[in-house]
């Protein structure tokens, strides 16, 4: 699955996360309460599971879409007909070449001007919310290949990266057939309506562990989604309403209230839950909450920090300023639910050891 760079994602995890849902035997629906890049849901969608996913970004709502709602057997064919044109058109400087490419530098400006020039045409055609989406995330992940940054857009590189040279080139979503378990859905609720909501027989929480914000680090996807040129501000050219529209999550003195309730209201009879040693509560008070709802075990993976963390602190301009302190952390995965299911988890926790 190609899929754009993102902090937090799931990536090295997922044989994990697949099997933890496994440990329920009879699931075959899961929630994926907080989808981001929508990469956990891709991979339970193909083990067989109907999957619904759900994010308040636009960006993250359309990547669920592409990978959990649409079916390859519905849109490709459509979808690499529309590529094939995309990648004929010319470049058109407009509002992203000018913002994302002149006024900051995360895109060279021809392949700025080619993103210009695409999502014009594509928001010309009306064309079906699947197929859309499919589209758009081509797009997304096609500038995500040459863009110019250290993984997330707080920041841009002082000079080129070599990827950022290359041409813009559209590719085919890897999208899946249809699971065995049914047709998935992608929402854009507020995690805490969602969780009312929406019934299935496992859910799966991955909340943001700490102040960093996905609407601040993927300012540039939510604008190219929803293509509303928005005023920005700042060196990174940050949408307008990234300081309006905050999560209760990103707050640490929010954080264990918010996500106290979620795990409350969450209508499955097992959950699996992400969390991180870097996150604003700890693996005991997460532990206590749920066994609240049932009996619990607790698999714990070492797992790299995001790439930006790794090479190094940067200024807004792209300039070194500092060192970080670590480049690992403890990644905790939570199941919880019955007595079998969590003896079916610590089970595989024993053999994997």
């Amino acid at each position: 699955m190609g899929v754009i760079k993102y902090l937090g994602s799931k990536r090295t995890l997922l044989p994990i996360l697949v099997n933890a849902v496994r440990a329920d035997a009879r699931a075959r629906s899961v929630l994926d309460l907080f989808s981001g890049t929508a990469r956990v849901g891709h991979a339970l969608k193909l083990a067989g599971y109907r999957v619904v996913s759900n994010d308040h970004n636009a960006y993250a709502h359309t990547l669920a879409r592409c990978y959990v709602e649409s079916d390859y057997d519905e849109v490709a064919r459509d979808a690499e007909v529309l590529i094939g044109e995309c990648n004929s058109l010319a470049g058109r400087p407009g509002y992203f070449t000018e913002t994302f490419c002149e006024r900051s530098r995360f895109f060279h400006p021809k392949n700025g001007a080619r993103v210009d020039a695409i999502r014009e045409r594509l928001a010309s055609l009306a064309l079906p919310p699947e197929l859309e989406a499919v589209m758009l995330v081509s797009l997304m992940e096609a500038a995500d290949r040459v863009d110019s940054t250290t993984g997330v857009q707080m920041a841009y590189l002082k000079q080129w990266a070599p990827r950022a040279h290359n041409d813009l080139e559209l590719r085919l979503p890897a999208v899946l057939p249809r699971a065995r378990a049914g047709k998935g859905r992608a929402l854009a609720l507020d995690a805490l309506d969602a969780a009312r909501g929406v019934e299935t027989d496992v859910a799966y929480l991955d909340p943001p562990y700490n102040q960093h914000s996905y609407l601040g680090n993927y300012h540039i996807w939510e604008s190219l989604v929803r293509w509303d040129k928005p005023a920005c501000y700042g060196v990174a050219c940050k949408r307008e309403d990234v300081r309006e529209r905050t999560s209760r999550f990103n707050s640490k003195r929010l954080a264990e209230e918010a996500l106290s309730a979620v795990i409350g209201a969450v209508r499955a009879r097992t959950l699996v839950v992400s969390f991180s040693d870097e996150g604003f509560v700890t693996r005991e008070w997460l532990e206590a909450r749920l066994a609240e709802r049932g009996a619990v075990a607790t698999i714990e993976r070492p797992y790299k920090r995001y790439v930006g963390a790794q090479i190094g602190i940067y200024s807004p301009r792209g300039e070194r300023v500092g060192e970080v302190s670590h480049v690992r952390n403890r990644e905790y995965i939570f199941v919880c639910g019955s007595e079998a299911t969590v003896a079916r988890v610590t089970k595989s926790i024993r053999i994997a050891s």
